[in-house]
């Protein structure tokens, strides 16, 4: 069951929003370890000049999120509230907190959808079950299987997208979407500076006004690009 908005100036702060956000952040605290050996298969992979495919990095994140931090959230919902943003797309929805921060923005903006995507069943399940339990679920869809299928057709206009999954795809799919951003649309991308290798082209493609983008590097987080379709 869906909630309709509530006395609260921020749904954020809606207790059942909160207490679903305040578990997901507390459990993936408890994946330092997990994280950590992540680390470990990324240095490996590095060394090996081995490259990983989106199924192989979906099997290695299964039972971990590494979301945005709980600040980056705050500030994604601030950006969807001061845009009025409507459609939002997410690649690499994992447990879901980044979605019930855009679904609480769009919420409190008076509607909208979140498009988010992943390639993982188990991870799309869990999303699918916070984000009913925080009272979202009419401000959100999440579709199952490989993004560069799942976002051809994201429904409309799109005025927010978040890039969080598998980093090689980054590029790809900003230009999947671009045909549906507009003057204003926002990007933002994270794990800039832990995969600075990777994101690379990333990064030197969006600050290049030459492809229709206003960029900056912010140092929050694991690093994080914010771009601004032209």
């Amino acid at each position: 069951m869906s909630l309709e908005p509530t006395s609260t100036a921020c749904s954020l702060d809606d207790p059942r929003v909160r207490a679903v956000l305040d578990q997901l952040y507390a459990e993936t605290r408890g994946q330092v370890l997990g994280i950590a050996g992540l680390s470990f298969e990324y240095a490996r992979d590095w060394v090996l000049g081995r490259k990983a495919t989106s199924e192989i990095e979906g099997a290695r994140l299964r039972d971990l999120y590494v979301p945005l931090n709980a600040k980056q959230g705050r500030l994604v919902y601030q950006i969807a509230r001061s845009i009025g943003a409507r459609r939002i797309v997410e690649f690499g929805t994992s447990a879901g907190i980044s979605t019930i921060h855009f679904a609480a923005a769009l919420r409190d903006n008076g509607g909208g959808i979140v498009v988010g995507t992943d390639i993982e069943p188990t991870k799309v399940a869990r999303a699918r079950a916070n984000v009913e339990r925080a009272g979202l679920s009419r401000y959100v869809e999440i579709r199952e299987g490989d993004a560069q299928q799942t976002l051809v057709d994201p429904g409309g206009p799109v005025d927010l997208v978040l890039l969080d999954g598998f980093k090689a795809l980054y590029l790809p799919i900003l230009k999947l979407l671009t045909p549906h951003l507009h003057t204003g649309s926002v990007v933002f991308a994270d794990n800039i500076f832990i995969f600075w290798r990777s994101l690379r082209p990333y990064v030197a493609y969006v600050q290049d006004p030459r492809n229709g983008f206003s960029s900056v590097t912010l140092t929050l987080g694991t690093g994080t690009e914010y771009s601004v379709r032209l």
